[in-house]
């Protein structure tokens, strides 16, 4: 078996956890809490959390599933370089981002899950994980004339390649010498019953 990469499941986890926190906030925010300000905050840093998090990193081996207007977003964390590859500072800036909201019951859930989301991104940063973008690959344009190498000679339906073999000169020269140009012989008996 091969290796976890921990990092795709941080980013999976980070951005769950953007999107309680984002709800957190909002429910702390509406409800009008007494301590509201931070329901705010959760809201901020939430969407802080999923905008960093949105572009998903290449994986080592075997292909990834770019998410949907993934190469928008890429481009953007890609500006701060080392600031979003390195995966020790993506641990600490959640854990740093996640301890004001701890300081609310509405958005207790999302700093738990994002302080495991840091603990996940500590854990890929120790195996030497980092983050690279997913690079379209260039689309190399097939040359019409090397696609079509013999166009077909019948037209279908063709019968299976056994069928299709040439025969040779022997085999040709006795079909043809079997084969009278009157009616043929039906080797099946018919017999016609009417009842």
């Amino acid at each position: 078996m091969g290796q976890i990469e921990w990092a795709m499941w941080a980013n999976e986890q980070a951005l769950a956890s953007g999107l309680i926190l984002i709800t957190g906030g909002i429910v702390a925010t509406a409800a009008q809490f007494t301590q509201w300000y931070f329901g705010a905050y959760s809201i901020v840093a939430g969407v802080f959390v999923c905008l960093l998090e949105y572009p998903r990193g290449k994986r080592r081996k075997g292909s990834t599933m770019e998410r949907c207007g993934q190469k928008h977003m890429t481009k953007v964390v890609k500006v701060f370089g080392p600031l979003t590859r390195n995966y020790y500072v993506r641990a600490f800036l959640h854990l740093g981002l996640s301890v004001p909201a701890g300081f609310l019951l509405a958005t207790i859930l999302g700093t738990a899950c994002l302080a495991i989301a840091s603990g996940i991104y500590l854990l890929a940063a120790i195996r030497g994980e980092q983050w690279t973008p997913i690079e379209p690959k260039p689309k190399e344009r097939p040359q019409v004339g090397a696609t079509i190498k013999q166009p077909p000679s019948n037209p279908p339906p063709r019968p299976p390649a056994e069928a299709r073999k040439k025969p040779s000169e022997e085999e040709a020269a006795a079909a043809a010498a079997s084969v009278p140009g009157g009616p043929q012989e039906n080797p099946i008996p018919v017999t016609d019953e009417v009842v």
